[in-house]
């Protein structure tokens, strides 16, 4: 089935790559329905949750949409939730993962969350294909959630479930070593404190509510994610150092093994995880590259145009999931990257 992605054309007043990525994150937006929690244990002994928000108008067989959030995010992420909703307004049964420790598992996970975590991904896909197994899955990261999803359609290859229909991969962190350096540039190092300040946050809740929980003291404080992941995430999760856990945990060689039919979305513009990444990696023959001139990092607030409201990047996933195409789609990333930010009036 033919896919034409309308191209992204920002808000007038919200041109910037930080603006875009600031603004999309407090704009208002639609909340999801509470739904159905479910319990999904892992081989080492801790468990993750889904949300199935259901659909009132899907039917057995009909399709379903896993939602896998990002850094700091959880079930109740605004993208999350306003994917949800509109998935579901389309007859989708949707599934909001919390990824390891986070959201409503947050109690439920001695080993702690980092970005290489496909096999939690796959546990919750085995789970909900048991569930549904007539239905056509599929997978839609955000951000680290869509480096999990990648890395895991990569290291299926032709392997993956009959079930698992399509894969969507949103502002990507493919390669986290050219993320972590990306972040000490100039304004992007507010990002980089911003994820730390979230994280020490988090470790010190989950250490009073997991008191066996695998820890380490983060002695002194870090201010920067890359220290923060070569004091905690890399030496709990079995990693040499964080350059080891970078490397071993980026979705970036994988991505020419992936077999089903995949589409990665991303910004010239973003903050976060640079352009280059993007330009330098290979693809399978079944994965299409989208790259906006603009949108910042999970933000793609639109002028008025043909979708019912501004959040640009929330339909895109309705198109992708409801027509799970295979044909390339129409917006690509020309030859110079700052070029192409230029011509669409988005400064970095």
């Amino acid at each position: 089935m033919s896919l034409d992605f309308p191209l992204f054309r920002p808000h007038p007043l919200i041109r910037g790559g930080h603006l875009q990525t600031i603004v999309g994150s407090y704009w208002p937006g639609q909340a999801s329905a509470a739904g159905g929690k479910h319990q999904v244990f892992l081989a080492d002994g801790d468990a993750i949750v889904l949300h199935d928000d259901g659909s009132e108008q899907w039917q057995p067989g009909g399709p379903i949409a896993i939602l896998v959030h990002g850094l700091g995010g959880s079930h109740e992420s605004g993208y999350m939730q306003r994917c949800s909703a509109r998935l579901r307004a389309r007859s989708v049964r949707v599934y909001r993962m919390d990824l390891r420790g986070c959201g409503a598992g947050i109690a439920l996970a001695r080993h702690p969350l980092n970005a290489g975590r496909s096999e939690d991904v796959a546990a919750a896909l085995a789970y909900v294909v048991q569930q549904c197994p007539d239905s056509p899955v599929h997978l839609v990261g955000f951000s680290m959630g869509a480096n999990i999803v990648l890395k895991l359609a990569g290291e299926l290859g032709g392997d993956a479930p009959p079930r698992l229909a399509s894969i969507m991969a949103i502002a990507p962190p493919l390669d986290l070593v050219a993320c972590s350096r990306n972040m000490q540039r100039g304004l992007n190092r507010l990002y980089d404190r911003s994820f730390v300040r979230g994280l020490v946050d988090h470790v010190r809740r989950r250490s009073l509510l997991v008191p066996d929980a695998h820890n380490r003291p983060l002695v002194p404080v870090p201010r920067r994610l890359v220290d923060f992941d070569n004091m905690f995430t890399a030496p709990l999760s079995g990693f040499a150092d964080v350059n080891d856990y970078y490397t071993r945990a980026s979705s970036a060689p994988l991505l020419a093994n992936i077999a089903v039919p995949a589409l990665i979305v991303a910004a010239a513009s973003d903050p976060i995880v640079p352009v280059r990444s993007f330009e330098q990696a290979s693809y399978s023959g079944t994965t299409r590259l989208v790259i906006a001139p603009c949108g910042g990092h999970l933000g793609f607030i639109a002028a008025a145009g043909l979708d019912p409201d501004r959040r640009w990047l929330d339909w895109r996933v309705v198109d992708w999931v409801t027509s799970h195409s295979r044909k390339p789609v129409t917006q690509t990333l020309p030859g110079n990257s700052e070029a192409a930010a230029q011509s669409a009036g988005c400064q970095r």
